[in-house]
């Protein structure tokens, strides 16, 4: 689990640092094209957006040695869940039981009519059960993490596994870079739903939390990075349910009883969704008293809370900045057009489904709540 953290080489240290250095050039790119070449008191350019572009034109045109692999997974995997896991002391216990309790509904029906639409088209197209299945359960839960999880239990080929992992990314990418602007063209007064929205449509926790960061950054809404990340925690979770479920529907054997025992399925659950949790429990503890756990004043708690915020955010930039240096569009014209097509309509139709519901039933389960 924790691998990632060991060191191994210099070109360890020299992934993390060109990831840093992205993360940098990208925040000061986004500054100078907002307020000195377009003249915005406030840059509206994400330097999200800027992190993920530069990366991908360096990924692309500088061949990068792979002596920098490591560093740069590192980054992309590692100081994302730490980010996403900080990200848990913006929100109390409170509120975020209250944001998981609405997401849940709308993460369901995507994940349901996901799997079965994804299916039945499919087997229509006469693709292999093993590669419709990691199509169907990467656009459903949670992208390349649930591909490589579901894939021994169904036992998909190598090919398979890279196929339904380049679909994934590609859309992915795809849906992060738009649906923010779409999701404040359809609800530009309702963080609330635009972060449900992102949470629900977009494929890996990186995008989710990507678009999120647009979204704040672009449309000084907070709210809607919040939404959007319990959202997407919440379907991450759901891989403890659905994935057997997949082997079950796609798989060619039964697993075996060892296989099946409580440690197994206990192992699918991140551990940054233990560890957002724990952020949000601390929270919660730290706003009861004046004196938060009797080490420090209010005062210094809020500044507090303000500086692990900020690292969250500083953190999930240079993750982004990683993910950029590892997209190669080269991995693009590998992808077959069935395939391909299926993993199209499997993005599209998430997105579909997750905005026909919120845009049906938000609004009650809002009021439910409270939270409107």
């Amino acid at each position: 689990m924790f691998s990632n953290f060991i060191p191994r080489s210099l070109g360890w240290y020299l992934g993390l640092i060109l990831a840093c250095f992205v993360s940098l050039l990208a925040s000061i790119t986004a500054e100078w094209i907002g307020e000195d070449l377009l003249g915005f008191e406030r840059s509206p350019v994400s330097d999200i957006m800027m992190a993920i572009i530069i990366g991908m034109i360096i990924a692309n045109t500088i061949p990068l040695k792979n002596k920098l692999k490591m560093g740069l997974k590192f980054c992309a995997t590692s100081l994302l869940r730490i980010g996403i896991m900080l990200l848990g002391i913006r929100l109390s216990l409170f509120g975020a039981g209250q944001f998981t309790l609405v997401a849940l509904p709308f993460v369901v029906a995507a994940i349901t009519i996901g799997l079965i639409t994804v299916r039945i088209l499919g087997r229509s197209m006469r693709l292999s059960p093993q590669l419709t299945g990691l199509i169907a359960v990467g656009t459903s839960i949670c992208g390349a993490t649930a591909i490589v999880a579901t894939a021994p239990l169904i036992k998909a080929k190598e090919a398979e596994v890279s196929y339904s992992i380049a679909c994934i990314t590609i859309f992915g990418l795809a849906a992060m870079f738009s649906y923010p602007f779409l999701a404040h063209y359809l609800f530009a007064d309702q963080p609330i739903m635009a972060g449900l929205f992102l949470g629900t449509s977009i494929h890996e926790t990186a995008q989710v939390a990507g678009a999120g960061l647009m979204y704040q950054s672009q449309y000084d809404a907070p709210l809607a990075l919040d939404i959007a990340t319990v959202t997407k925690l919440v379907r991450n979770l759901c891989m403890i349910a659905v994935i057997p479920l997949v082997g079950v529907l796609y798989g060619q054997q039964v697993r075996t009883r060892e296989s099946t025992s409580i440690w197994s399925w206990l192992a699918l659950i991140p551990w940054f969704i233990i560890g957002f949790a724990i952020m949000s429990t601390i929270r919660t503890i730290g706003d009861l008293s004046e004196t938060p756990f009797g080490l420090i004043n209010s005062y210094q708690w809020n500044d507090l809370v303000s500086l692990i915020k900020s690292l969250a955010e500083k953190l999930l930039l240079i993750a982004m900045s990683a993910v950029g240096l590892t997209s190669f569009f080269r991995g693009m014209k590998d992808i077959g057009i069935r395939p391909f097509m299926l993993g199209l309509f499997a993005a599209l139709l998430i997105g579909f489904v997750s905005l026909a519901s919120i845009t049906i039933f938000a609004d009650d389960l809002l009021i439910f709540f409270e939270l409107v």
